[in-house]
């Protein structure tokens, strides 16, 4: 089953349940995928589907901070539970040493010699470690590897 059908099952079931904080969330999920699939009229992957809930996820983190910093610990609470809702879609993530042999592995694919390699490793990186690690984390331990 794909994941935007996943979705789909998953939003019947919130509402047979009744469970509306949960619905809401998903209804937003599956309208930020029908916007995107209606304004490039293409049937998305499950990549891209996990691509707009990585940028969904990454908008309630800044969106919690923002809340922190204002003081409405109530608004922060449902954009935490948002965030679960959005993380139970999301890929396995990897362990370190995971992260550590597919970035030995880009290096070494590369060629990378120095920083100057930098983006040409994480191009590579990138659509095999989307949705299953944080990229900025990877970004830095990549800078690590080709600098120490």
């Amino acid at each position: 089953m794909s994941l935007k059908n996943r979705i789909t099952e998953d939003m019947k079931d919130a509402m047979r349940a009744r469970d509306t904080a949960r619905l809401s969330t998903i209804r937003l999920l599956l309208a930020a995928v029908k916007q995107r699939e209606v304004d490039e009229r293409i049937e998305l992957t499950d990549a891209d589907v996990v691509a707009i809930i990585e940028k969904m996820i990454k908008q309630r983190k800044d969106s919690i901070a923002q809340f922190e910093a204002g003081h409405r610990a109530d608004l922060a609470d449902i954009e935490r539970a948002e965030t679960t809702v959005l993380n139970g879609y999301m890929p396995a993530a990897l362990s370190d040493a995971e992260i550590d042999a597919e970035i030995a592995s880009a290096v070494a694919a590369a060629g990378a010699g120095g920083i100057a390699a930098m983006g040409k490793v994480m191009a590579a990186l990138k659509p095999r470690l989307a949705g299953r690690a944080d990229m900025g984390a990877v970004s830095a331990r990549v800078k690590a590897k080709l600098v120490g």
